[in-house]
């Protein structure tokens, strides 16, 4: 059986992201339905030496378009990160999938033993693309995606585990 590089990154970033794009839909309802200050959800922490929830969405996005750039043998897309309200959040999730959806699987070709640097200077890592898919990118989407969920269950958003999984 042979590792399809496309079949394990792409579909599960985009997976992931569609059902983050509609927990936002249930985080904005909440908000509004019991009268609560938005920006105060946006900002929230589980703990003080951690990122907030607008962050966590910012950098879950990062990592799916990093890794699908770089398994592709593309540049990856600059954002901004200056996203305020659930609106720029969905809208910036938005833009993540439709990257994701214009890269061609061929591109994907040899992916498996692409060299792929990230960072710089004394952060700089090295990796086959298989070891960067699996032992970093994928780690680290999750990570953020999940935190990003934590910070709304834990607000009373009443979200479960096929929220966050969605459908496939």
């Amino acid at each position: 059986m042979t590792f399809n590089t496309y079949t394990a990154s792409i579909p599960v970033f985009k997976q992931i992201l569609n059902s983050l794009l509609a927990i936002l839909d249930k985080a904005e309802a909440h908000v509004t339905d019991k009268k609560l200050d938005a920006n105060a959800l946006l900002q929230f922490r589980l703990f003080p030496d951690m990122l907030p929830f607008s962050r966590q969405i910012q950098i879950a996005t990062d990592f799916a378009k990093g890794a699908g750039a770089r398994l592709a043998g593309q540049e990856v897309p600059p954002y901004e990160d200056t996203e305020k309200t659930f609106a720029e959040l969905k809208a910036r999730i938005a833009k993540t999938i439709a990257f994701l959806e214009g890269l061609d699987a061929a591109d994907f070709g040899g992916a498996e033993d692409r060299a792929i640097t990230t960072g710089s200077g004394e952060k700089t890592k090295h990796f086959t693309g298989t070891t960067y898919l699996l032992h970093y990118a994928l780690p680290h989407f999750f990570f953020h995606a999940t935190t990003a969920y934590d910070i709304l269950r834990h607000n009373g958003l009443e979200i479960g585990k096929k929220d966050f999984i969605g459908s496939y």
